[in-house]
C-alpha cells in the first residue's frame, strides 16, 4: 500500500425521528456523551421556526452541531441537507453523522437522499416515542404514525412518568402500528440509550426508489405547515424573569393547544443561587424542565408549537413585556411564512 492513497470509507449516518417533544435531543446528547473521546460525531438538526436553540446547548457537550431552520428536510430543504452533509464530511471528518429530523419529517426521502451519496452509509433509522403523549399524537398526526411504522428501532422515552396500565396501552398502540420492529426503553429522566443498541444496524429500509416513491405518493406535501402552528419570540434586549412567575406562565399553557415549547431565558431564583442565569426550558404535555446553560451569552428566545396558537400571542407579548414585532406567528396553513404581529 506504500505510495497509494487509502480509499476513504463512507461515513455512517444514523437518523433520529420522533414527534414533537418525544425527547430526541436529550437522547442524542446523552448518547454522544457515552462514546469514546476519539469518536467524533457531527450532529445535523432540523428545527421548526428560524431560531437556533438546541445547538447552543450542544456547545457545552463539545459536539459539532449544524442546524437547518424554517423548513423540513424531507421536502423543501432536501437541497440544504445535501449541502450540509457534504460540508460536514469535508470539513469535520466525523466518525459518524447523526441527523435529528423535525417532529413532522417523513423518514423516506431523507433516507433515500443519504443512500444516493456515495460518501455516506445509511446505518439506521431510530424513532423516539413519548410514552406520556404518544397515544394522543398518534390520533392527531399522520407523521407520528409513519415515523413509528418505518424504522429500525423504537425507543420508548419517559416510560417512568406513566403508570403500568398507561404504558401497556401505549405499547399496544405502537405494536398495532409496527409489530415487528424491536422496541427498547430509554433509561432515566434524561433518556439514556447505549450506543451499541442504536449504532451498527445496517438498515435495509428505503433501499429502492420504488419503495420511497410509493410512500411519497401518499404523503401530504404540505405536512410541515399543516400539523402545527409556530409562535416564536426574539427579545432584542436582556430581560430577567422570576423563576416562579415563568413557571406560572408555563402552567397556563393548555397541552391540548401547546404540544411543545422551548427556549433560552434568563431566570432568577434557579437552584437557590443568587443572581440570574440562562436556562434551556422545555415544555411538553403540560410538564416543564429547566437546564442551566451558563455559557450562553445571547438574547432570550422562545418558541411554541401546537394548534390555535393565535390565542396565546397577546398573552405572550404581555408576559414578556415586549413590542408586538418581537413575536411572530406562523400558522399551520402557511408552510413557511411568518405573519407580522
Amino acid at each position: 500500500m506504500n505510495g497509494e492513497k487509502m480509499e476513504k470509507l463512507p461515513v455512517p449516518v444514523t437518523v433520529f425521528t420522533g414527534y414533537l417533544g418525544a425527547g430526541k435531543t436529550s437522547i442524542i446528547k446523552n448518547l454522544v456523551r457515552r462514546l469514546p473521546k476519539d469518536y467524533k460525531v457531527s450532529w445535523l438538526k432540523n428545527e421548526f421556526g428560524d431560531m437556533e436553540v438546541d445547538s447552543e446547548v450542544a456547545k457545552d457537550s463539545h459536539i459539532d452541531v449544524k442546524e437547518i431552520m424554517n423548513g423540513c428536510l424531507c421536502c423543501v430543504l432536501v437541497g440544504q441537507m445535501n449541502e450540509a452533509l457534504k460540508e460536514i464530511v469535508d470539513n469535520q471528518n466525523p466518525s459518524r453523522i447523526i441527523i435529528e429530523t423535525s417532529g413532522s419529517a417523513y423518514p423516506a426521502p431523507i433516507a433515500w437522499e443519504i443512500r444516493k451519496m456515495d460518501f455516506l452509509q445509511l446505518d439506521g433509522i431510530i424513532t423516539v416515542i413519548d410514552a406520556v403523549n404518544f397515544s394522543g399524537y398518534e390520533d392527531k398526526s399522520y407523521t407520528a404514525r409513519i415515523q413509528s411504522q418505518y424504522t429500525d428501532l423504537i425507543v420508548v422515552n419517559k416510560h417512568e412518568l406513566v403508570d403500568p396500565r398507561k404504558l401497556e396501552s401505549t405499547l399496544d398502540d405502537v405494536h398495532d402500528l409496527n409489530p415487528t420492529t424491536p422496541k427498547i426503553n430509554a433509561t432515566g429522566p434524561d433518556g439514556i440509550v447505549e450506543p451499541g443498541l442504536v449504532f451498527g444496524l445496517d438498515t435495509k429500509l428505503f433501499a429502492s426508489a420504488e419503495e420511497v416513491e410509493l410512500l411519497e405518493n401518499d404523503k401530504d406535501k404540505h405536512h410541515h405547515g399543516n400539523e402545527v402552528d409556530i409562535l416564536q419570540a426574539k427579545l432584542v434586549e436582556m430581560k430577567v424573569f422570576d423563576k416562579t412567575s415563568f413557571e406560572d406562565f408555563l402552567e397556563q399553557l393548555d397541552p391540548e393547544d401547546v404540544y411543545r415549547a422551548k427556549g433560552l431565558v434568563c431566570l432568577s431564583g434557579i437552584d437557590g443561587r443568587e443572581g440570574s442565569s440562562f436556562v434551556l426550558f422545555n415544555f411538553v404535555g403540560g410538564r416543564h424542565t429547566f437546564e442551566s446553560i451558563d455559557s450562553y451569552k445571547g438574547d432570550p428566545k422562545l418558541i411554541f408549537m401546537g394548534t390555535d396558537l393565535f390565542r396565546y400571542k397577546k398573552k405572550l407579548i404581555a408576559f414578556l413585556q415586549v413590542e408586538a414585532e418581537c413575536v411572530t406567528l406562523i400558522p399551520r396553513d402557511h408552510t413557511h411564512k411568518a405573519t407580522s404581529a
